[in-house]
């Protein structure tokens, strides 16, 4: 078994190091600098499945540096939902195949609602319908699954959340997000005793 974990963290690893990065990335921190720092709109963030998880994730870790941002659900986006989009917020979608049903709609809802609504999407497609009609796109380098199967969300997961972790970095970086601003957002736990000591 050892044997086999020392393989499966190589791929994992190597995965991570093949994200292809372009300079969408400083595109899409503009953007979401310009949007919501500047704007004072909100990032929107939304996936189906294991990628909705990490969505979620990413859209937390946004809110606990300075950046509002809300997960919205693509179901229940079509059941009123939809309706937490305000002027000048953004999308962050992220869709493996880029083709997801629910998320293929929901930005064709959210253009009906507001048809200037600019979105970023990660992907592991570039030809994909979301891909093709993004403004911005993030892609995954399409790494295979750890999962025996091939099928599984497991490296695709992974890479995307480091592609989340680099967005919400480069954005504190932008914005010069203070350890003090993070105290005031982060009262709770470990993180929040030690941020306060630390902004003394």
């Amino acid at each position: 078994m050892l044997t086999s974990i020392n393989e499966l963290l190589e791929k994992e690893a190597q995965a991570v190091k093949n994200i292809p990065i372009t300079d969408a990335y400083e595109k899409a921190v503009e953007l979401i600098v310009e949007q919501v720092h500047n704007k004072n709109g909100k990032l929107v963030t939304s996936g189906m499945g294991k990628a909705g998880q990490i969505a979620m994730n990413i859209a937390t870790t946004f809110c606990s540096t300075g950046i509002p941002s809300v997960f919205l659900h693509p179901s229940e986006a079509q059941h009123g939902d939809l309706g937490v989009l305000q002027k000048n917020d953004l999308l962050l979608l992220i869709s493996n195949s880029g083709k997801t049903r629910e998320i293929v709609e929901l930005t064709k809802l959210a253009h009906t609602l507001n048809p200037e609504l600019k979105y970023i999407v990660i992907t592991s497609n570039p030809e994909s319908p979301l891909a093709e009609e993004s403004d911005i796109c993030l892609l995954t380098g399409h790494p295979n699954e750890v999962c025996l199967l091939g099928m599984t969300p497991t490296t695709s997961t992974t890479v995307m959340t480091v592609i989340g972790d680099i967005l919400v970095v480069e954005t504190m970086r932008r914005t010069g997000f203070t350890i003090e601003e993070y105290s005031k957002r982060h009262h709770g736990g470990y993180l929040g005793e030690k941020s306060r000591e630390l902004s003394k």
